[in-house]
């Protein structure tokens, strides 16, 4: 869904990871001003992600961004025993896309920014999903529908916009250039502060800048390997 053009600011739903991080900048060169959110989920890798946040927000300083809003959504109670909530068992570089589904994220996260958007009177909503995301809740219909059940009765509506909607990872890696990627974080199982380099998420990053033909700048824990 296109960008309505207009001077109002756009929401931005913030996770840290290489696809919302650009969008970020991308905006920023759009003209546009941002107001972005982070939700704490109190996921595994949480503080991590939101370290890298607030960095990758300060390194694109700019007048026409707002300051980080932290919205509060605790899911141990929905997740409860999750690996997403014990980091244990994480689903490693050789699983499936399915291994790392969670239920009802993408609307949880949403609905609490979008929220917030309407109070605000925020118009738009941005999302960092790629036309390439394999899960049902990313496409045309679902977020149809969202958005329909959003403004349903609001006394303002909020647009919800995926500008990344028709691209590809490689696409996406390419608007990113110039832009402090090393600052970005997408690993669901941290090792000292670090990406494991092991996990689904650690071997999908390493994988965008292999597409996009840069090199990684990430640091990457050491592998060690578990005593027999």
């Amino acid at each position: 869904m296109a960008l309505l053009t207009t001077p109002a600011p756009v929401g931005l739903l913030l996770s840290g990871g290489l696809d919302s991080s650009i969008l970020l900048g991308y905006l920023l060169r759009q003209g546009r001003r941002v107001q972005p959110f982070y939700v704490r989920t109190e996921v595994a890798w949480q503080r991590e992600e939101l370290r890298t946040v607030r960095k990758f927000c300060a390194a694109l300083a700019s007048p026409r961004l707002e300051e980080l809003v932290e919205l509060e959504l605790p899911l141990a109670d929905l997740y409860e025993g999750h690996w997403s909530v014990t980091g244990e068992g994480v689903p490693d570089v050789a699983s499936s896309d399915d291994a790392v589904y969670l239920p009802g994220r993408n609307a949880l996260l949403a609905i609490k920014a979008a929220v917030w958007c309407q109070l605000h009177g925020i118009e738009q909503l941005a999302l960092g999903v790629l036309g390439s995301n394999p899960f049902a809740d990313a496409g045309d219909e679902f977020f149809f529908y969202f958005e329909s059940a959003l403004n349903c009765g609001a006394g303002r509506r909020v647009r919800i916009v995926r500008p990344f909607a028709h691209l590809g990872k490689e696409q996406v890696m390419a608007l990113g250039w110039g832009m402090p990627l090393e600052a970005t974080f997408s690993c669901i199982s941290p090792a000292d502060g670090l990406h494991c380099g092991r996990c689904n998420k650690c071997g999908e990053r390493m994988e965008a800048f292999r597409l996009a033909g840069r090199e990684d700048p990430t640091r990457y824990a050491p592998f060690t390997p578990v005593a027999n």
